[in-house]
């Protein structure tokens, strides 16, 4: 293990209280067998940081002591564990958050995403990366090549997201997608969408400027929801064969699911309440399959790849950069700014991230 020259205590923002972070300094942790230590430069803030700042909970999920927030994490590893190869000191990395077990069902078959045993970066009671550093299994730490920045970096869990929903719903060469909410999540599973192959990706949301948005990145079509229905904007045209439903809301996955066409696929992405009414008719009558998605699996080498390659571009997403000492601030950065839509903490600022 390498660790000259590290310092033995670090700055972390805490969620001590909903609406509540301070600054705390803890010792720098030591990477154990198969883990690195990574110098945090960049993390995400994703919607559930929120949520858990604002109210403390997330459904089942209840922050009963301190947490560090935050899993959209990239960074630069500074020490190794045994049985970690030494040169990977100094690789520029991308976390993917979720540790699962290895060993269960879920795991064995696949679907380790659906691990009982996950720990996932800030979910209670597991702390987050709202720190200068953190130590984590090297083999859910990916080499970035030069061409992905560290900003880009922490976005490729949000942008995995969106490729597992794409898998998920089968968007293939040729297919109809429509995509509810453009927010993060959003711009990002439409990108994908046309990364593979969809010939129409239409994105439907309330904010004029998501919109404007996701039309530079490449959506086909947009609608304003706020003066054009669904059911308006799809009247004489063929329904969406998959609807990507991002934004969480009652109203907007009804209208989706009302336009999807015969046999669509309906995957529902946002999270807004705990119960959802569905037009179970309309699902019945045109035999909808409807499905819900829950992080990812095997995501960040394509993920890596579609940013590399340019068929993804997410740095017009990063639309805010705070210190680790302006957390709460970058938390709430879009309650008073319509046209925020990602928010991006450097607990470590380097030259790379600051000039986005």
């Amino acid at each position: 293990m390498t660790t000259d020259r590290l310092p033995e205590s670090m700055r972390v923002a805490v969620l001590a209280e909903p609406g509540s972070i301070v600054m705390e300094s803890r010792p720098v942790p030591t990477p154990a067998a198969g883990e690195v230590l990574i110098e945090v430069r960049s993390v995400g803030v994703c919607g559930s940081d929120t949520h858990y700042y604002d109210h403390g909970r997330i459904g089942d999920l209840v922050v009963t002591g301190p947490l560090v927030l935050g899993h959209e994490s990239a960074g630069v590893i500074v020490a190794v564990g045994t049985g970690v190869d030494p040169a990977r000191v100094g690789e520029r990395v991308a976390i993917e958050p979720g540790v699962p077990c290895r060993s269960c069902a879920q795991c064995l078959g696949g679907h380790y995403n659906l691990c009982p045993d996950m720990a996932f970066h800030a979910t209670p009671p597991i702390d987050g990366t709202l720190a200068e550093y953190v130590v984590h299994p090297s083999s859910f730490a990916f080499s970035l090549p030069d061409s992905v920045s560290l900003d880009e970096g922490a976005l490729l869990e949000p942008l995995s997201v969106g490729i597992w929903a794409c898998r998920r719903a089968g968007v293939a060469p040729g297919v109809r997608v429509l995509v509810t909410g453009a927010g993060p999540v959003g711009q990002l599973a439409a990108q994908v969408a046309v990364a593979f192959g969809a010939s129409e990706v239409v994105v439907a949301d309330v904010n004029a400027h998501r919109l404007s948005v996701a039309s530079s990145l490449g959506a086909t079509r947009t609608v304003d929801v706020s003066s054009t229905s669904l059911a308006e904007a799809y009247a004489g045209r063929p329904g969406p064969e998959v609807v990507l439903e991002c934004s969480g809301h009652e109203g907007s996955t009804q209208a989706a699911i009302r336009v999807a066409a015969p046999a669509g696929r309906v995957v529902l992405i946002g999270m807004g309440g705990d119960t959802l009414g569905l037009p179970l008719g309309e699902v019945q009558n045109r035999e909808l399959w409807v499905t819900g998605v829950f992080r990812y699996a095997n995501t960040w080498p394509t993920a890596i790849d579609l940013v590399a390659s340019g068929r993804v571009t997410l740095r017009p997403l990063a639309t805010g950069h705070f210190d680790l000492e302006g957390t709460e601030g970058a938390l709430t950065a879009a309650r008073t700014d319509p046209q925020a839509i990602k928010s991006i903490i450097h607990p470590v600022a380097t030259a790379e991230v600051t000039a986005g």
